[in-house]
């Protein structure tokens, strides 16, 4: 009787196991407990023949090492761990004044449900602050090697000033120009007329800028900004001219780029500043710009746009990105047009990515990475010591928290719980059995002490 009712206690605790299991399968990160039977020998003296069946005992065991599926969550603050690691945390211990104030204890958790609390802190649903590594938002790597908590700065970000442009594109063969006549049969005619000069002039004054417009055909504008974010337009305007003016024998087409310097210019003033010159073999590849046949980029220094000045700007055309190909349009088709200044903006929200890291989000366009979360791995993960809202802390046999887990963040992402329902109600049955079966040997010892009693009367 005493061993059965060793058995009915070590159902009641798988039971507790099963139970607890069934009912976090919704939970996020949970991991679940299985149990463990161990049989209890009486000493037998050291004779076999006089070992009898032993009692029985249970225990839990964890099964941290097996993860849960991975399933997309709508919020852009959520994320999950592909493979080994945890996230390290903290418990908020109060509040001064209005302030949080946070225990220095870290705890782990491999529960990624975190959210933006009022103060700037990331913090999942069962009350755990995300701690991580700050970064330097210019150069992105991380401003010492010290983990705290993340606190979110709501602050805006300042102008950037326009510095590189990227500029891409195909110039046809026959430029569509304004006059142009019989197109594309008479390609003579829409070449830019210089009137006998014998250079390419550096500006174009707005006496000249019709006659000038009339014989080009249009770039495109691009909107760049100075050093306070004021927005700048500049538009370009390509000519096609003799090819008497190119600095190569191996040049076949020669082509002129202008941007306007000035737009409200009048009279003798400037309104069309030179930006390069361009030359093309006769199978349409760049030979040369201003008669360099290696270069692929131009330098504008001090450009002023209107009155507005940007500074020093680099005109990139990359490797292959400008080229002069038939096209019966007879316009500028440009594959890529950017460049890298932007106004000052507000905060907008943040978000994580898949390398880990807090993404800062702003009204001017800008994602600045601002922190880099951690990832800590333990040699015995089963040996940790489970606490309230799926966290953990370490013991001795876990061994302490390393940092450079082999595991990967994914954003927008949830690890679900590990317990399969089907195989804890399974164990159900099973359990439910077992503890039937040690109440039936209880009764059946009853039933035959009652015999030997029964034998006196």
């Amino acid at each position: 009787m005493t061993k059965s009712v060793g058995g009915l206690n070590a159902q009641s605790f798988a039971l507790e196991n099963i139970s607890g299991n069934i009912a976090n399968t919704q939970t996020t990160g949970y991991k679940r407990t299985e149990t463990s039977f161990q049989s209890l020998l009486a000493s037998n003296g050291g004779r076999v023949s006089a070992t009898t069946s032993g009692g029985v005992t249970a225990s839990s065991r964890a099964t941290n090492d097996i993860a849960g599926s991975i399933d997309s969550d709508d919020s852009p603050t959520s994320m999950a761990i592909q493979g080994d690691g945890y996230f390290v945390v903290r418990q908020k211990a109060g509040e001064s004044d209005g302030n949080s104030i946070f225990s220095s204890e870290d705890l782990y958790t491999r529960r990624g449900d975190f959210s933006v609390d009022r103060e700037g802190y990331l913090v999942n649903g069962s009350d755990y602050y995300l701690s991580g590594l700050k970064l330097d938002p210019d150069s992105g790597n991380p401003v010492g090697d010290a983990v705290d908590l993340i606190k979110i700065d709501t602050k805006g970000i300042g102008a950037e000033v326009t510095t590189k442009i990227s500029y891409e594109l195909n110039l046809p063969e026959v430029p569509l120009t304004q006059n142009a006549t019989n197109f594309p049969d008479t390609p003579d005619s829409e070449k830019w007329d210089l009137n006998g000069a014998t250079a390419i002039p550096a500006t174009v004054t707005a006496d000249d800028s019709d006659q000038f417009e009339e014989n080009s055909i249009t770039g495109s504008a691009i909107t760049c900004y100075d050093a306070n974010g004021t927005p700048v337009n500049l538009q370009f305007r390509w000519a096609k001219v003799d090819n008497s003016l190119a600095t190569d024998v191996n040049s076949t087409d020669t082509w002129v780029c202008y941007y306007k310097s000035d737009s409200e210019a009048t009279g003798t003033a400037d309104k069309w500043t030179q930006m390069a010159t361009y030359e093309f073999t006769a199978d349409g590849q760049l030979n040369a710009i201003d008669g360099d046949t290696t270069a692929t980029s131009v330098d504008l220094t001090g450009l002023t746009i209107d009155g507005a000045t940007i500074g020093d700007v680099t005109v990139r055309h990359g490797t292959g990105g400008l080229t002069q190909q038939a096209d019966s349009n007879g316009t500028v088709s440009i594959s890529e047009k950017d460049q890298d200044g932007v106004p000052a903006g507000d905060f907008v929200d943040v978000e994580i990515s898949d390398e880990g890291k807090v993404i800062a989000n702003y009204s001017n366009g800008r994602s600045v990475p601002i922190f880099e979360i951690p990832l800590v791995a333990f040699a015995g993960d089963s040996a940790l010591r489970r606490l309230d809202g799926e966290a953990y802390s370490p013991t001795s046999e876990s061994g302490p928290a390393v940092y450079g887990a082999s595991g990967s963040i994914v954003g927008s992402s949830l690890e679900s719980s590990n317990v399969d329902l089907g195989d804890e109600f399974t164990k159900l049955i099973v359990t439910q059995q077992a503890f039937s079966a040690n109440s039936r040997a209880i009764t059946t010892a009853n039933d035959m002490l009652s015999e030997v009693l029964n034998i006196i009367r």
